[in-house]
């Protein structure tokens, strides 16, 4: 079974200039906990419910002028449309992650596959990807804070670029 077989193919996206407010608003809108950020249809990141949290909210930055570029993910594990289902599990179960952007050939976005479809679409390994992206990691008490200093922009890497995913055979 390849991606382009159980992706979600009707996505709304968000602009890396839009507010940090404005995707939050959608996410709540569409039921859904990320969205692709997107300049036109090149992926550039994605953001989560969490990442607002995390790395807005907690930093205190301001919902209506923190631009989502700020506080997206940008290193994104994205995968092909014709890549081996099997293939994108272990990448989800190793990474623990709950969501896929799918590629095109030109790195353009086409879809998306959550933990969700594999199971609705009953992919051979959805039980123990599942059960691997639900093993809880243990806290960080290091008292080490991952969240950027001073405006937020400094420490997170510039987006776009190459998938940061490492693929387990």
């Amino acid at each position: 079974m390849q991606a382009g077989e159980v992706m979600t193919t009707n996505l709304v996206t968000v602009r890396p200039d839009a507010t940090v407010r404005n995707a939050a608003a959608m996410m709540d809108d569409l039921n859904v906990g990320a969205l692709p950020v997107c300049d036109g249809r090149r992926l550039v990141g994605i953001i989560t419910d969490r990442d607002i949290t995390v790395r807005a909210t907690a930093d205190g930055m301001q919902p209506d002028t923190t631009q989502v570029q700020a506080v997206m993910t940008d290193q994104v594990c994205w995968c092909f449309e014709d890549d081996d289902v099997g293939k994108i599990e272990r990448a989800m179960a190793k990474r623990q992650i709950r969501r896929m952007p799918v590629v095109d050939e030109s790195k353009r976005l086409v879809g998306m596959i959550a933990l969700g479809d594999l199971v609705t679409n009953r992919a051979p390994g959805a039980e123990d990807t599942l059960r691997s992206i639900s093993n809880p990691l243990e806290p960080d008490r290091s008292g080490a804070s991952s969240r950027p200093r001073g405006d937020g922009y400094g420490s997170w890497p510039a987006y776009g670029g190459d998938s940061d995913c490492e693929w387990y055979e």
